[in-house]
C-alpha cells in the first residue's frame, strides 16, 4: 500500500474523517472519530483514537525510531518542514517553549536585548526563560495588542544603540497568531516593514508561528512567504498536526547546525521522540485546504446562527480561528453540559458572560453546519 492509499484507507486527511470514523469504530465502539470540538486547534484526538491511529500507521508503513530525538522518523519529520517553510534545515524539539526560547538565544549572540510583543508568548507563559537562564532581556512593545508598529520598532533600536552603555538590540520576536489576542494575526503589511528595517539594522529575525499554517486562508500569504521574512520559524507540532507533543525550529544551516547539543543540554532531547511526532507528516501536507474546508463549513453555520434572533455571532477583522457566539437566556455551564451529550465540545465561556469562544477545525467537517446548528438550539432551549 503506497502512501496516498494509506491516508484514504485510514482517514489521516481530515476531509476523510466521516469515512474515517466508520472504518476505525466498527470494532472500537461508536464515539470514537465523531466529536464536534470548538475547544481544539486541531482533531483533539484522545488517548484511545490516537492510539488506534498510530497502530494502524505502525502496521501499513512501519516507522524507524529516532535515537535521542535524531535519526529514523524524527530526521524525516526535520526534513518535510525544513521543505513546507523554504527553509535550509529545521529541528525537532519536545515543546514551543524550548522552541523560542533556542531560537532567540542563538540568535542574539552578544546582543541580549530582544524585542517582543507585550501579548506574546515568550513573554507571558515561558517563566521569563530566556532571562534567567539565558541572561536575554526582553522588551515588551504594544501591550494589549496583537500589532506593534515600526515606530514602536526604532524608537527602540535607536535609544539601545545610543544609550551612555550601548546595549544593541539583537533580536526581534514576533508572533502570529497571538494566543493572548484570541488568535488574531500580526498586521502583514506592518511585519513586513518590521522585518525589512531589521535587515538594515543588521537585528535578527524569528517567527513563533506555532499556528501559522492557518494565516495563509486569512492573508493569503503562504506559509513560506510569512518564513522567508525571519531568519528562525518556530512551529507547533500538536496544535494543527496531532501530534502527542513537539515543536519544530527551522532555519538556515548555520543556525541549526550543533543546535542539538543546546537541546540535549537544556534536558529537550528525547530518548524515543518517535510516538510524540508519528502522527504529523499525515496531516502536515493537507492541512491548509482542510482548515479553509472547515471555514467554508463553519460561515454557513455563522449564517444559520445570525439567523436566529437569540444569537449573536462576531469575526475579528484580523482574526484566524475563532470566532465568537453571544447567546441569550441560557445558563453557559448547563449549555456546555447539553452539547456534550450530544458529542459537541464547547470551551467554558469567557467568564461573567454568555460569550463563547469558538475554534474552528476540521472536525467541523464530520458533520453538516445545519445539524451542529439544530444541536445548539436544541441544547440551548
Amino acid at each position: 500500500m503506497n502512501r496516498r492509499q494509506f491516508i484514504a484507507s485510514t482517514g489521516f486527511a481530515a476531509a476523510g474523517a466521516a469515512a474515517h470514523a466508520a472504518a476505525s469504530v466498527a470494532n472500537t465502539g461508536s464515539k470514537l472519530f465523531k466529536r464536534i470540538d470548538f475547544r481544539s486547534d486541531g482533531l483533539g484526538l484522545d488517548p484511545r483514537e490516537y492510539t488506534l491511529l498510530l497502530d494502524k500507521l505502525v502496521t501499513a508503513r512501519g516507522l524507524e525510531a529516532d535515537d535521542y530525538s535524531n535519526g529514523g522518523a524524527v530526521e524525516e519529520l526535520e526534513h518535510k518542514f525544513s521543505q513546507l517553510l523554504g527553509k535550509e534545515r529545521a529541528i525537532f524539539l519536545p515543546t514551543g517553549t524550548l522552541a523560542n526560547h533556542l531560537a532567540v538565544r542563538k540568535l542574539a549572540g552578544a546582543d541580549r536585548r530582544v524585542l517582543v510583543q507585550a501579548e506574546s508568548h515568550l513573554y507571558n507563559d515561558s517563566g521569563d526563560c530566556a532571562e534567567t537562564l539565558s541572561g536575554l532581556n526582553l522588551i515588551p512593545l504594544a501591550p494589549d495588542k496583537a500589532t506593534f508598529e515600526l515606530a514602536d520598532v526604532k524608537r527602540w533600536v535607536q535609544r539601545s544603540a545610543g544609550g551612555r552603555v550601548e546595549t544593541k538590540v539583537g533580536v526581534i520576536s514576533i508572533e502570529s497568531p497571538v494566543r493572548r489576542k484570541a488568535h488574531e494575526m500580526f498586521d502583514v503589511a506592518e511585519m513586513e516593514k518590521v522585518c525589512a528595517y531589521a535587515r538594515e539594522q543588521g537585528v535578527r529575525l524569528h517567527l513563533d508561528g506555532a499556528r501559522m499554517f492557518n494565516l495563509p486562508h486569512h492573508s493569503r500569504k503562504s506559509v513560506r512567504d510569512y518564513a522567508s521574512l525571519f531568519d528562525t520559524v518556530y512551529v507547533s507540532l500538536w496544535k494543527h498536526f496531532n501530534g502527542a507533543s513537539g515543536a519544530i525550529l527551522a532555519g538556515d544551516d548555520t543556525f541549526i547546525d550543533g543546535l542539538f547539543h543546546t537541546r540535549r543540554m537544556f534536558g529537550g532531547s528525547l530518548p524515543h521522540a518517535w510516538p510524540q511526532i508519528a502522527l504529523v507528516l499525515q496531516y502536515a501536507d493537507g492541512y491548509e485546504s482542510e482548515y479553509s474546508r472547515a471555514w467554508r463549513a463553519a460561515d454557513e453555520l455563522i449564517g444559520l446562527l445570525q439567523s436566529d434572533s437569540r444569537f449573536e455571532v462576531e469575526k475579528m477583522a484580523n482574526g484566524t480561528s475563532i470566532f465568537f457566539l453571544h447567546m441569550r437566556g441560557t445558563a453557559p455551564e448547563s449549555l456546555t453540559e447539553r452539547l456534550s451529550a450530544r458529542g459537541i465540545v464547547f470551551p467554558h465561556a469567557r467568564p461573567g458572560t454568555q460569550t463563547f469562544a469558538l475554534q474552528v477545525n476540521a472536525t467541523i467537517l464530520r458533520t453538516t453546519p445545519a445539524v451542529i446548528f439544530q444541536a445548539i438550539t436544541e441544547a440551548a432551549w
